[in-house]
């Protein structure tokens, strides 16, 4: 494995199709086929991630296996939903997406890439949101350990589905 990245234009097909992937292999079963199409038509296109990596608001980092492929990434940005009212809204920040690809779980890219990210948090803002599935036990634990603690319910919508995610603070 390679040391997290900043990603370059050049990775934005591969981010997409790593995104896409990997939700699929997590989550797939969960979805009607076609509410899952339906999200992710919009969740990670190539021309958004793109934008993304362009936009100096977001940050995304990969890191790669030994073949140069992405083994996880991580993306960092604004807020884009909306928090319980207890919450602070100023000056703080999201990381809306690690994923790590199953080869490289439990190899340290998910610890590797997620201090980058709050590194990345850090220099910006006070506060770093997530939002995760109630149903993913392993992640939230894995959070639990960084410090981050639940705040309250979100609402998460694949297509027509709506899950149950859990928003997690992290106090910067």
């Amino acid at each position: 494995m390679t040391a997290p990245r900043r990603a370059t234009a050049d990775d934005a097909a591969a981010i997409s199709a790593f995104a896409e992937a990997t939700f699929i292999e997590t989550f797939g079963h969960i979805y009607d086929p076609a509410d899952l199409s339906a999200f992710l038509a919009e969740w990670n296109p190539v021309p958004r991630v793109r934008a993304q990596i362009a936009d100096p608001q977001f940050a995304i980092a990969v890191e790669e296996d030994a073949a140069g492929a992405i083994a996880g990434y991580i993306k960092m940005g604004p807020l884009d939903f909306d928090l319980p009212a207890d919450q602070p809204v100023d000056d703080a920040v999201e990381l809306h997406q690690l994923y790590v690809g199953k080869a490289a779980q439990g190899t340290g890219v998910a610890a590797r890439l997620t201090d980058w990210g709050i590194g990345w948090a850090r220099a910006r803002a006070s506060v770093l949101y997530l939002s995760v599935f109630t149903e993913n036990a392993r992640a939230q634990a894995f959070y639990r350990r960084y410090g981050f603690y639940d705040v309250g319910r979100n609402a998460f919508r694949v297509g027509n589905h709506i899950d149950e995610d859990r928003f997690f603070r992290l106090d910067l």
